[in-house]
Parts: C-alpha cells; structure tokens; sequence
C-alpha cells in the first residue's frame, strides 16, 4: 500500500513538473510571438513615414516588402497603381522588374546546365551559331558575369540609359532617322535578335567586369535555342510553377492583358506625370514581370531550394561570383552583386528601364530581405532604399 502511494506522489509530480514546463515554454513563444508582433508594427509605422516623404497618395509609388525569417514583417503600396482610375498600389499590383530579372535568366541557364544541355564553359556560339564571328572566345559563365567582353544599347543606338557610343552600329529607324530604344520605335524579339547578333564586342574578353544587356538578352535566346522552349515558358515549367509562383512570367508579348499591372509613369519638361510605358518586350536582360507574394517564394528557395535535380547545389552555384573581377567593391553571381551593405554580407541588384526602378536585396545572415518596386521613373530609389535599411538595422 505504501508502495502505491509512493507512485502517485511520483506521477503527481511528475504531472506538476510536465505542466509547469509547458506553461514555461508556453509563456517564452506568446512573449516572442507578441515581441514579433510589436516588432513588426514599429516597422510598419517607421517604413509609412519613409514614404510619407517621397509619395503622396495622388501620385504613382510604389510596393515595398520586408522579410524576416520566411515572413513579411511589412507589405504596403503607397501611391496609384493606375493616375488614370486613381487606382491604389495596395502591394499586390505585378511590375515590371528591369534588371531584377536577370537572376532568373541565370536561374534558367544554370538549370541547363545542370541538365547537362549546355556547358558554361564553352564559346556561346558553340549554341548560337550565327552571331558574329568574334576573334576572342566568349563563355557563357562569362556572360552570367559580365565580364564576356560585350556591351550594351550604346552599341545599338540611343536608348532611355544614354546616347549612343561612337562604336555604335548605328542602327536606323524606317523614316531613315536614328533609332530610338524605349516606346518610340519598334522591333519584335527575332528583329532585334538579327540585330544584336551582329554587334561586335565592346571589350577583349576575360579582363574586367563590365555590365552588358546584350548578354542577358542573348541568354535568353540560348535557353529558347536549346530548350525548345521560350525563356517565358521554359521558366514558368522549371522555376515558376515549383515555386508555386502563379503571378510571375517574362513578358513577350506586347499587347496581352496583364491583370493588376501597375502602369507606369515618369515626369514631364513642366514637372506633371506623363504615361511611361515601353513598347519593346524582348527579355532575359529584363522583362520579368511579378507581385511581392511571388517574391517572397523566390526569397525562401534560397534558404530552403526547390528548384533542379539537386536544389542546394544548384543555389551554390547560383550564389557563387562568376569570377574574381568586382565592380564597386562588388561581386558578381548570376544576376546579383555580392558585397556589403550597411556592413552586412547582402546579395542584390536594382533594375530601371521606361516608367519602372525596382531593388532587391537579401542580407542572408539575418535572413532578411527588402523588394521594392516603384511605377514611377522620377522615384529617388537610392535614397527610399538607404532611408528603410537605415531605419530597419538601427531599430531592430
């Protein structure tokens, strides 16, 4: 009987210890969860009085996304989405990324490769034949990295990022005048394809990193000639759909309907806004078009990779600098520069192009990201961007 006894104190105990661990432990996450959640708020109040200093709700914006651990901890629109329809960015509208493409155009070429459909290694024209005949030998990684020697719209004519350069092809329009790259003159993908092919380098190959459009368009062309498939579809099966991100696509069409696009705009001679929107929709250099929810699934398959046959050795690869050569004291890795910012290891890159500037950057050590995109060409990106990390990094 004493035995018996001895067991129940023993089990009532052991129940009392059990409990008093849970209701611990329980207590530890409610105070993070509530810390988070505080947090979070003070972010979102500190990011809306960023904004309040460059947008007002009259005129366009745009979509800001933070993420810590897997989660937004902020996501906002501030502006219109659409001047006409005094539609407002609420952080949902698709925007064209520019160069925040790039990534993943070299997402794609990176899944060729590990297919083994293409080595990086090999002369370019080894897959696209009819380029010009170049007397250097121009790899694939080093277009990934921009150091292959080629150039940019410069070459081509005058673009929205600069007149053109005096070893410029000189490319004309049909009234006879110089071409104009943007929303005033015209070329389908293959037009400009036949174009590009025939630009000569702008550099000797291999000695130095210098940023070339030309390039990523022209990886776009190698995913379509080996693949079979277009850059747009390629990527949508490959990367697109096991990321399960269902408003991100290459635009290359230019006259489909794209639900909740953010229109884009710019300001005029007399300081008012006007349309800015571009009527060529070649890609690989640019022309992804997503939302902030698409984002942050592309943000997670870095920590967490999905996308190939072997996820975490494609994401090394894809995270590793091309080549030794910098550039602002930066790396390059398949559409991303690698560095520092506000001292911390960060991957990034900034895109603009007509009526559209967009930032990305993830700080992988703290597993914290910031996306911006803004339809509006007039945005002082540098100084929002600077504003939120400062404000971010010194609040935390």
């Amino acid at each position: 009987m004493a035995l018996k006894y001895s067991i129940n104190e023993f089990n009532d105990k052991s129940i009392k210890e059990n409990l008093l661990k849970k209701k611990k432990a329980l207590t530890f996450f409610v105070g993070l969860l509530v810390s988070s959640t505080i947090f979070a708020t003070e972010v979102s109040e500190g990011i809306d009085k960023v904004f309040a200093n460059y947008v007002n709700q009259s005129s366009p914006g745009c979509s800001v996304g933070l993420i810590k651990n897997g989660s937004f901890i902020h996501k906002a629109g501030y502006g219109l989405a659409n001047m006409e329809l005094d539609v407002p960015l609420d952080g949902n509208q698709l925007h064209r990324m520019a160069s925040v493409s790039k990534q993943f155009t070299a997402m794609a070429v990176l899944l060729l490769a590990e297919e083994e459909k293409i080595d990086l290694d090999v002369d370019i024209r080894t897959y696209l034949k009819d380029l010009t005949p170049y007397k250097d030998i121009v790899t694939i990684r080093s277009m990934l990295g921009h150091y292959s020697g080629m150039g940019d719209y410069d070459l081509i004519a005058t673009s929205r990022g600069g007149e053109k350069s005096a070893g410029s092809i000189d490319l004309k329009s049909v009234a006879g005048g110089d071409f104009r790259l943007g929303n005033e003159d015209y070329l389908t993908i293959d037009e400009f394809y036949q174009v590009v092919k025939t630009v000569p380098l702008a550099l000797e190959p291999n000695k130095r990193l210098s940023y070339s459009n030309l390039a990523y368009f022209l990886l776009s062309m190698l995913v379509e000639e080996v693949s079979g498939k277009s850059l747009r579809d390629y990527a949508e099966i490959k990367i697109f759909k096991p990321l399960n991100m269902t408003n991100t696509f290459f635009s290359d069409d230019p006259v489909e309907i794209v639900k909740n696009r953010a229109s884009g705009y710019k300001k005029g001679t007399e300081g008012n806004y006007v349309t800015d929107m571009t009527n060529l929709f070649w890609v690989g250099d640019g022309g992804l078009h997503t939302n902030l929810d698409d984002l942050l699934k592309w943000d997670q398959n870095f920590y967490t990779p999905k996308v190939g046959i072997n996820p975490n050795k494609l994401m090394a690869l894809m995270n590793k600098p091309n080549s030794q050569f910098k550039i602002s004291d930066s790396y390059y890795a398949n559409g991303q520069f690698v560095g520092e910012t506000f001292g911390r290891k960060s991957l990034g890159h900034s895109g603009g192009w007509l009526g559209t500037i967009t930032y990305y950057i993830r700080f992988p050590d703290e597993k914290f990201s910031l996306a911006m995109m803004c339809n509006d060409l007039s945005s002082d990106m540098s100084k929002i961007k600077d504003d939120i990390l400062d404000f971010y990094f010194n609040h935390k």
